[in-house]
């Protein structure tokens, strides 16, 4: 009789389960889920590399112009000002600060968002909607409207700002994200720089408000590119593919998914403030957003900086923007780094070594240091303490390559840290350090002028110089400690049972 039960509880579920492989898809042990097996060709991390490139690489360009736009709000209001009878701390507040600002309430709400909901359709409509913030603004002739523009291009600005760290994660493996990420980081690094370089010749060349209709432009045609991509939230997908056949099945088990909200309530009490329980629950989320917003706040302290620095020594406004080119040389240096990841990466393969978080931090022990000696010598090279023919403008700019190359390697290895730390959190992750990142940098140039001319260039690079040096210390932590401290996280841990779960394919444990 004992056998008979057997039997009969048995069989549909052996026949559920062939069904299943058939689809390839699987039930989780428990019985209570389906998950997929590791070899679907449905599943996001087994796409085809085409596939992964197109997706991948458009959600980096999106960012590349949304970032830029960011940075050209600098010269847009140095030029604003006039026609709306402004202060300059007024004009950077309107244009900058508040375009920030939005950006940071935008880093809480939508990466929690494309966790729970999928990637494709926000992706969607920030661009679309930041396409027609910039348009108006241009068309606009009224600061209340610019204003209101701005905060709202600033909110779904932080999509691609933190959501692609997401979409990394979802579509590529550690040993692709090494690369992945790199490119992205550069990606947004080079907006920041070409944000000021583009505005201030369009500028010069047309209008303050040809520089949104340009950006207005670019994020249109993306926009419609971005109508192609798929959607690449694993749980999403599986979700999808459970309705599709539960047709055909009607006994389906539901999809795992950790990340579901059946509503709006939960939604809001579990996911919503997911960021915020990762900035203060967590060490490394807290020391990484902390170093980031610093050291990225200083490209916009450059914007507006750097220039009348080289106008200093004789530049002209458009002259002195092509100085930010020297960051970007030090961001195109990185590359040389990403060999050496790759190295570590197969060294330790071919020996059967577990990769580790930690084993992909080696730029940055050396971007810290360099990011302090970038700032030292370009303070102490520049006026009005150094002036002069025995001091030419070619030294002083090739401190800011160091400074470029250090600030590329500190984005791309710690937010890489983030992303293979906490997986399946990876977006709310970054979402926390794009929050504090954004508060900073929406703070910083607002007093960067008062801050240079009271204490001077080279007093004002100093301080900058000294918080750099103090970074030099988290690498060290990190390598010695950070397993410890990841071991000991909940959110770290958990996520790393999910990947186990929904069947992804890691290398690294």
């Amino acid at each position: 009789m004992k056998s008979t039960l057997v039997d009969i509880t048995d069989e549909p579920k052996l026949s559920l389960r062939k069904q299943l492989r058939e689809e390839g898809l699987e039930l989780t042990f428990d019985g209570c889920f389906v998950r997929w097996m590791r070899d679907n060709p449905k599943c996001p991390r087994n796409w085809s590399t085409p596939r992964k490139i197109y997706d991948a690489g458009l959600v980096c360009i999106l960012d590349l112009f949304v970032t830029a736009s960011s940075t050209a709000g600098a010269a847009a209001a140095a030029k604003a000002k006039d026609e709306y009878h402004l202060d300059s701390t007024v004009a950077i507040f309107c244009f900058v600060t508040l375009f920030l600002l939005g950006q940071s309430l935008g880093n809480i709400v939508l990466p929690p968002w494309s966790e729970s909901f999928g990637r494709k359709r926000i992706y969607i409509i920030s661009s679309g909607i930041s396409c027609i913030c910039s348009l108006v603004i241009g068309f606009l002739h009224s600061l209340p409207g610019a204003i209101i523009m701005r905060i709202l291009a600033g909110i779904f600005s932080a999509v691609p700002g933190t959501v692609v760290g997401g979409t990394i994660e979802d579509l590529f493996d550690t040993r692709a994200r090494i690369w992945v990420v790199f490119f992205w980081t550069v990606a947004s690094n080079i907006g920041l720089i070409i944000g000021p370089i583009m505005s201030s010749f369009i500028i010069e060349a047309l209008d303050w408000r040809w520089v949104f209709y340009v950006y207005a432009i670019i994020l249109a045609g993306i926009t419609g590119f971005l109508c192609f991509i798929k959607e690449s939230r694993s749980a999403c997908v599986l979700s999808n593919e459970v309705n599709r056949l539960r047709r055909v099945i009607p006994d389906i088990p539901p999809p795992l998914n950790h990340d579901h909200s059946p509503d709006m309530k939960t939604f809001v009490t579990e996911s919503l403030f997911r960021p915020a329980q990762l900035f203060f629950r967590e060490p490394i989320i807290f020391t990484i957003s902390m170093m980031i917003s610093v050291a990225m706040s200083l490209i916009y302290i450059f914007t507006e900086a750097l220039q009348p620095i080289y106008e200093s020594m004789g530049f002209s406004a458009s002259q002195a923007s092509l100085i930010f080119m020297a960051i970007g040389l030090g961001t195109c240096v990185s590359t040389l780094t990403r060999i050496l990841d790759c190295y570590i990466y197969n060294r330790r393969q071919s020996r059967n070594l577990p990769i580790k978080p930690e084993h992909k931090l080696a730029g940055l022990a050396i971007g810290a240091p360099f990011l302090a000696i970038g700032l030292w010598w370009f303070g102490w090279t520049i006026p009005p303490k150094v002036e002069g023919p025995n001091v030419p403008w070619i030294v002083p700019t090739l401190s800011l390559v160091l400074v470029g190359y250090a600030l590329t390697e500190l984005d791309t290895v710690l937010y890489a840290y983030i992303s293979d730390s906490y997986l399946s959190y990876s977006a709310s992750a970054t979402a926390a350090v794009a929050v504090m990142r954004g508060l900073l940098s929406a703070t910083f140039p607002l007093f960067t002028k008062q801050m240079f001319g009271k204490l001077g260039a080279n007093i004002a690079v100093s301080i900058l110089a000294t918080i750099a040096t103090l970074f030099c210390i988290v690498p060290p932590l990190f390598l010695c400690y950070g397993e410890r401290i990841r071991r000991r996280s909940q959110f770290a841990k958990y996520s790393w049972e999910i990947q186990d779960e929904i069947g992804k394919d890691e290398d690294d444990i």
